[in-house]
């Protein structure tokens, strides 16, 4: 199953990775670097899975993903953090947050597509 995918990083070799990997099994990418360009692109055309770095300069990826859930046409779509995170309790509260769900840091190649399109709508396998 394709899906269009929204990339929310904003460190270049993170992002071509995922993009790469994502592309490799036929899912359109599309990418921003900042939280003005998520939501605008976001908004122009409301993706099928947000991946979020937490980690963003300027505004956080919790503030980003607020801003994602006050759109009503963005309120349904999945977030999943992306983060290197690894201290006790974050899981947590990123999940206390809103997110849908989280991946860390650094990326798995072997397994990350396949923890990705766990969240993808309609999937059945969701954790």
């Amino acid at each position: 199953m394709s899906a269009r995918i929204l990339l929310v990083e904003d460190n270049p070799a993170n992002v071509e990775l995922i993009e790469y990997l994502l592309r490799a099994f036929h899912h359109t990418v599309v990418s921003a670097r900042d939280s003005e360009a998520a939501l605008a692109l976001a908004m122009a055309s409301p993706p099928d899975l947000i991946l979020l770095d937490i980690q963003l300069r300027g505004p956080s990826g919790f503030d980003v993903l607020r801003s994602l859930r006050a759109q009503p046409t963005l309120a349904s779509v999945p977030v999943v953090a992306v983060t290197a995170f690894a201290m006790v309790g974050d899981r947590e509260r990123i999940l206390a947050a809103g997110f849908d769900g989280y991946l860390t840091k650094p990326i798995e190649p072997e397994t990350f597509v396949a923890d990705v399109e766990r969240f993808l709508p309609g999937r059945h396998d969701q954790p």
